[in-house]
């Protein structure tokens, strides 16, 4: 079953590769949707795909990239909105 979710990470979590850390996370969990950064200085995320899949990836969102500093996650549900890829924005 496809779900979809919205992430929210806060903390040191711009200019440290965090974006494109995600793409490549995504891609490998076989997760579609985007990452984009948020002028407040966080990393907004929708992510769908296998519930599993996109567990692991707020699970990574987590940690993130070694040079972040990971401070709030936030994870909810949203509609599907069927993306076809992950891309950077």
């Amino acid at each position: 079953m496809i779900k979809a979710i919205q992430i929210i990470v806060i903390g040191k979590v711009q200019g440290v590769g965090f974006r494109y850390y995600t793409q490549k996370r995504a891609q490998q969990y076989e997760v579609r949707g985007y990452v984009q950064n948020k002028a407040d200085g966080s990393v907004y995320i929708e992510a769908e795909g296998k519930e599993s899949d996109i567990k692991a990836l707020a699970d990574w969102c987590q940690r993130g990239p070694a040079w972040s500093r990971v401070k709030e996650v936030k994870v909810s549900e949203i509609p599907e909105m069927g993306f076809s890829d992950f891309e950077v924005r």
